[in-house]
């Protein structure tokens, strides 16, 4: 319980109260495995109301716009601002050293600007589809798992690469270790197949699943070319990645 509170904490604008930090002064790095359940806290609005939106037969592009409203408001845009700089630094660095100063610069580039675009664009896309096509449960169910698989993977990323740079907000929270990365995987995947299965095909489940974990190694393996390692930005970069993927296989699919 006290390692999914910090973690929502962390994730999110959600309150926590306080008495979840008095007793524990574990760094951040060796509670991550609670990501993925922090993850359906923080979907859960969002997939409440795509049910009630669904069940009013309101417009598919709309529902989703107002779905993707709640959850950038519940999140403080934290992922998304991880992809905006991931996008400026490996659009616009050279090598290593000025990726990563682009990188904490806090101003956005063409880059970042278009990156987010392109995420709310396709996630919206890929909701609408959904509401097309499935249930009110169905959809609520997708939205969940695709946050809860989403936050597994980060940690999956947090923990294969090294930090890029010393003192940072991923390198201060601590290194996860094999057994938290291996307890946020089981987890969220465990957690997005259980809530999808009764709506969709095992087939296009093994599909969606196969496919977040292929992008999230392909993105570990461009950091580790481009940096050589982690930042908090790519790691929020993974759950944007793995969420757009996530949402747009079980669509396409459907």
């Amino acid at each position: 319980m006290t390692d999914m509170m910090q973690s929502l904490s962390f994730l999110s604008r959600i309150p926590v109260n306080d008495i979840f930090f008095e007793d524990d002064q574990r760094p951040l790095g060796q509670m991550v495995r609670a990501f993925p359940v922090a993850g359906v806290l923080i979907a859960l609005p969002a997939a409440c109301l795509a049910a009630i939106l669904a069940n009013v037969d309101a417009d598919p592009l709309m529902a989703a716009a107002l779905v993707l409203t709640v959850t950038t408001v519940i999140t403080g845009a934290l992922h998304e601002d991880g992809l905006a700089d991931t996008a400026d630094g490996f659009g616009g660095g050279s090598s290593p050293e000025r990726t990563l100063l682009i990188m904490k610069d806090s101003r956005i580039g063409t880059y970042g600007a278009i990156a987010l675009i392109v995420s709310f664009v396709l996630r919206a896309s890929a909701i609408a589809a959904l509401f097309r096509e499935f249930s009110p449960l169905a959809i609520a169910a997708s939205i969940i798992a695709a946050a809860t698989i989403s936050r597994g993977l980060m940690v999956w990323h947090w923990q294969t690469l090294a930090p890029a740079r010393d003192g940072g907000v991923a390198a201060t929270a601590g290194q996860p270790g094999e057994r938290e990365r291996k307890g946020a995987i089981i987890y969220g995947t465990c957690i997005a197949i259980f809530i999808c299965l009764p709506f969709f095909s095992p087939y296009l489940l093994v599909f969606a699943v196969a496919a977040v974990f292929g992008f999230t190694h392909l993105f570990n393996r461009l950091c580790d070319r481009k940096l050589g390692g982690h930042t908090g930005d790519t790691i929020g970069a993974t759950q944007q990645i793995t969420e757009i993927v996530m949402l747009v296989a079980l669509a396409l699919i459907a």
